[in-house]
């Protein structure tokens, strides 16, 4: 793990109303991913997750590469305008670095909770007319669809990228396709949807049950695995891109994976285009 600059951080975050003291799952993802938006509680219980997860390291780089190859790829197929829903704190490898580097003209619309995440995404995005940060719970579609930085950005009229991608696990939702659909019924033929969501691909019960402990201290003290028809579930209305739903490392990788490898996504992953 990098290490981090303590001077002032909790300080601060207690200035900007934020709870510096309760572990929360976007700043610990952010530690992971080697970024410095986060408190000592955050990377503590981020430790904490590795003891009962060690494999939890991987499986975050995993997933954010598969974020990059489903943006990229919807990108080259023409799509301009991305979703994204629980965008997490802004890190190496955006949304919208990625799709501006297929087309300069992309538009991406950030949507996440978390004030740091918003507060951060914010700061990095002043100065770029075609993306915006909105603060919303995606578990209410209505607020995120009219909310001004996606209704003023995005054209939904024209094909519309949703990405779901390492959020919907943490959702208190009974019914995450349900959910997808409020999203998909928004959208135009020729849109797209891409999700991940955790899975127990390489991962024990007992892993599982000490991750959720660590997650039961968290802002977001949900954590769903799914399996793979749950999954597909959530992709209703959607024709999916090959290889369609799969461990999430498999999904169209840059290299050739060993199914070893694949299953240490402990994650299900995949694109679909609304027909």
């Amino acid at each position: 793990m990098r290490e981090h600059d303590e001077t002032g951080t909790d300080a601060d975050s207690e200035a900007g109303g934020l709870d510096p003291y309760t572990p929360n799952i976007a700043r610990m993802y952010d530690y992971f991913l080697g970024g410095s938006a986060n408190f000592v509680a955050d990377r503590e219980a981020a430790e904490q997750l590795l003891r009962a997860f060690p494999g939890n390291q991987e499986w975050t780089h995993i997933n954010r590469a598969f974020l990059g190859r489903a943006v990229r790829v919807c990108a080259e197929a023409g799509i301009d305008q991305f979703l994204d829903l629980g965008s997490g704190i802004p890190t190496k490898g955006n949304v919208h670095e990625i799709a501006q580097q297929v087309n300069p003209a992309a538009r991406v619309a950030y949507v996440d909770i978390e004030t740091i995440a918003a507060n951060h995404a914010r700061q990095l995005l002043a100065d770029d007319p075609l993306s915006t940060m909105t603060q919303a719970d995606i578990t209410d579609p209505q607020a995120v669809l009219n909310a001004p930085g996606v209704t003023e950005l995005l054209d939904f009229d024209r094909p519309i990228a949703v990405l779901a991608v390492a959020i919907l696990d943490i959702l208190d939702v009974d019914d995450p396709a349900a959910l997808m659909a409020r999203y998909r019924d928004a959208c135009v033929p020729g849109s797209a949807l891409a999700i991940s969501n955790s899975a127990m691909l390489d991962i024990s019960e007992e892993e599982v049950d000490g991750a959720q402990e660590v997650f039961e201290t968290t802002t977001t003290p949900t954590l769903r695995t799914r399996d793979h028809g749950e999954v597909l579930e959530m992709f209703a209305g959607y024709e999916l891109l090959d290889p369609g739903v799969v461990p999430s490392a498999q999904w169209r990788p840059d290299e050739p994976v060993s199914e070893e490898y694949a299953a240490r996504s402990n994650a299900y992953a995949g694109v679909g285009i609304l027909r």
